[in-house]
């Protein structure tokens, strides 16, 4: 086993021109996934895990405070951006994240040209944003399966004694 220091988390977390520059330097298979990692549960790092493994590197489009809220409502999201950031860069199979304020992440995948997309069971490759872009530069999309029983929304419910 090779015996590396961890990277510093925040050294992993870039804005859209530091990422190109990053994603520029790379060789290999680039894999790309997004979104709001509010309270990271199994069922996330099953999707980080599987991501990591179509490629080399993984980049993680992270929803922006601001679009989360017009996304999930006001009381979303429970941690910051600067936090939930942090807290995914720290990963090891993390190794790039990158905010974003739209509602969506294409302009990510458009100026990133990630080799593979990912995203969660929850969707399929016609409802997720940037796979036809992917595919036309000849790229892949997947879709990891759901961890059953885990959801950010209902680990809010069950915090807040709402769970059914």
């Amino acid at each position: 086993m090779i015996n590396r220091p961890p990277q510093d988390p925040a050294a992993k977390i870039h804005d859209l021109e530091r990422a190109r520059r990053w994603r520029a330097t790379l060789t290999g298979r680039v894999v790309f996934t997004n979104g709001v990692f509010d309270l990271l549960h199994p069922g996330h790092v099953d999707v980080l895990l599987g991501a990591r493994r179509c490629g080399d590197a993984l980049i993680v489009g992270l929803n922006s405070d601001a679009s989360v809220r017009r996304l999930k409502g006001a009381e979303r999201p429970v941690r910051t951006e600067a936090e939930r950031a942090y807290v995914l860069a720290a990963f090891e199979v993390v190794d790039c994240v990158v905010l974003f304020e739209q509602d969506t992440p294409l302009d990510l995948v458009q100026a990133l040209h990630p080799d593979v997309l990912v995203k969660g069971g929850d969707y399929d490759e016609s409802t997720i944003v940037g796979a036809s872009e992917v595919r036309s530069w000849g790229g892949e999309v997947r879709v990891i399966p759901l961890t059953p029983g885990q959801s950010t929304t209902n680990i809010i419910k069950a915090l807040r004694g709402t769970s059914s």
